[in-house]
């Protein structure tokens, strides 16, 4: 466990003693809920130790984005024309793609200059879920100096989420596994 991971840690603890780290979490959720838009551009991560260990560094080029998706596995209506009751394909379907694929791929759109790191759950409530996106700006000078990110400017980078390479996408394509017990993997 990281310095980061610990101060947080004990900030939590520390939190839930004197007022309640479920009263934190409420008020989070209210303020989520008052954003007009489904996606906001937000000045610091939410959970720091979290982002952090998905890639965030407090620099120039990196951007978090708070983005609110709906939940619940889509909706698949019941076909006009005749099939048998098997073939109806109502019940059981799920998506192909997470929701927070999605929330990914909805950033993405809004952000079209700035490229996908990785995301994380910050909260949800009975109709929607909340993820942070972690993103970068590709052609940031301090970006592409920096030996440790400057990966993500290949061309090779480029459109990430949507040619599913971000590691919620690759979860949900069947790829996180491999080796013994992925033999079954979906896709």
């Amino acid at each position: 466990m990281s310095f980061t991971q610990q101060l947080t840690r004990t900030f939590e603890k520390e939190y839930a003693k004197e007022k309640g780290f479920a009263d934190l979490y409420r008020q989070r959720l209210i303020e989520f809920r008052k954003e007009k838009e489904s996606a906001v551009r937000v000045e610091k991560p939410t959970n720091l130790a979290r982002a952090r260990t998905l890639g965030y560094k407090a620099k120039q080029g990196f951007v978090v984005v708070r983005v609110r998706v709906r939940k619940g596995g889509g909706v698949f209506h019941r076909p006009a024309k005749g099939r048998r009751p098997k073939r109806m394909g109502v019940t059981k379907l799920t998506r192909n793609i997470s929701i927070q694929t999605i929330a990914e791929q909805r950033a993405s759109e809004k952000y079209p200059n700035l490229e996908v790191l990785n995301s994380y759950w910050v909260g949800e409530d009975g109709k929607k879920k909340y993820y942070e996106i972690i993103m970068v700006d590709t052609s940031n000078p301090s970006i592409l100096a920096d030996r440790g990110i400057n990966w993500i400017c290949r061309s090779t980078q480029r459109g990430r989420v949507e040619r599913g390479l971000t590691s919620s996408a690759k979860k949900a394509r069947g790829l996180r596994n491999k080796g013994r017990g992925a033999e079954k993997a979906s896709r």
